[in-house]
């Protein structure tokens, strides 16, 4: 496969050194679970911003789509940070050494670091909302109807996702079930829940009733 210049469902990865050398370091960094998961993220991101009329840059998106899950790895399991921060902070590093604007690594950094808190990226730059329509659909099946069959097909067998489902909630708890307090009053909680026998959800209401304050 040309990975730099796939085109799949009218959608084409850029072809761009900044791209290819992103294609090449998650290619080296992450499994192929994370990878196929990456790429079609960008893939229905993209689908999505032009289903909402959308003007982004593909660039961008690709790189945030690319990086998004990198927080995973295992050299990333005692940080202590949220794997959202830890993926943010990867890209950023990748971004600067190319040299790319302050501008342009805010977004992408953003895009990354919110893709698992919802409501909130739909409301900003175009490049952040898709981060995370494309996450939504390709994870959760958000929007599953908004993209035609043909296209998902095409998407699909460019980028297999074979006992998807399993396999991503088996990174997500691998990735995370060493740093449980960083799932404090996200999604990842649900996920240590059901996989992880001795996690205990942090409570929200317990925490600020048992808080240092008299009152």
């Amino acid at each position: 496969m040309t990975i730099d210049s796939t085109l799949a469902a009218g959608v084409k990865v850029p072809g761009t050194k900044l791209a290819r050398e992103a294609t090449e370091f998650i290619r080296d960094t992450t499994s192929e679970l994370i990878f196929h998961h990456s790429r079609r993220v960008y893939f229905f991101g993209s689908l999505q911003g032009r289903n909402r009329d959308l003007s982004f840059d593909p660039e961008l998106l690709y790189v945030g789509a690319l990086f998004h899950d990198t927080g995973l790895s295992e050299r990333f399991r005692t940080s202590g940070r949220r794997f959202e921060v830890d993926s943010a902070d990867e890209a950023r590093d990748f971004l600067r050494r190319h040299e790319i604007p302050e501008d342009s690594v805010r977004r992408v950094w953003t895009a990354i670091a919110l893709h698992t808190t919802p409501g909130i990226p739909e409301h900003m730059e175009p490049e952040v909302a898709l981060v995370t329509a494309g996450v939504e659909y390709d994870v959760l099946g958000i929007g599953y109807g908004a993209v035609s069959d043909a296209d998902r097909a095409e998407i699909v067998a460019l980028h297999p996702r074979p006992d998807f489902k399993r396999q991503i909630l088996r990174a997500f708890t691998d990735g995370i079930e060493a740093k449980p307090e960083t799932t404090f009053g996200n999604v990842k909680a649900d996920v240590l829940e059901h996989f992880v026998t001795d996690f205990v959800r942090g409570d929200f209401v317990r925490t600020i009733l048992e808080s240092p304050w008299k009152e």
